[in-house]
């Protein structure tokens, strides 16, 4: 199995005080993303992950509605340009290779950006460099977001992500 580092370098811990606020972050982020990005969300029903990724795909540049993904395990964003924002949820797969080939990650990340909601389900199953976002409910209004990066090009997005949503460093 493999071990979350407890804080690798550019992780970092935001405290959104309101939907708006981790949309703001989810907007962001969005804006940073290229293809062949890997989103991976963690955290309980509740925890805002709809919310932040309503704002990732906002930020990427798609006009679609984002729902959550629960029944349908995938949808699709679209950019105007063509590009591809996948939103998927592993919420109802085993951490099993067989589960996780539903999927097909390398043709997903090949064509466009994957956000994936409920990622701790299928960790030993993604690929090691992605970037990792840990979501909590703190309280009513209240959400704490730790983001992690694993992997070089995870250590440069995180770390531009933190100078957009908390100014230069």
């Amino acid at each position: 199995a493999k071990n979350m580092p407890i804080l690798s370098p550019n992780t970092f811990e935001f405290f959104s005080h309101s939907p708006e606020q981790t949309r703001r972050v989810g907007i962001r982020l969005g804006s940073l993303l290229k293809p062949g990005h890997i989103i991976c969300l963690e955290g309980d029903l509740g925890s805002g992950k709809t919310t932040l990724v309503q704002g990732i795909a906002q930020g990427w540049g798609s006009a679609d509605r984002v729902s959550s993904p629960t029944f349908v395990i995938m949808n699709d964003y679209r950019h105007p340009n063509g590009q591809h924002l996948y939103h998927a949820d592993a919420y109802r797969l085993s951490d099993s290779p067989e589960d996780v080939a539903i999927l097909d990650l390398p043709n997903l990340l090949a064509n466009g950006i994957l956000v994936l909601e409920w990622a701790e389900r299928i960790k030993s199953n993604l690929p090691e460099e992605n970037l990792w976002i840990q979501m909590r409910w703190i309280a009513e209004e209240r959400r704490n977001l730790t983001i992690i990066p694993q992997g070089e090009p995870y250590q440069e997005l995180a770390k531009n992500l933190k100078i957009l949503v908390f100014g230069a460093f």
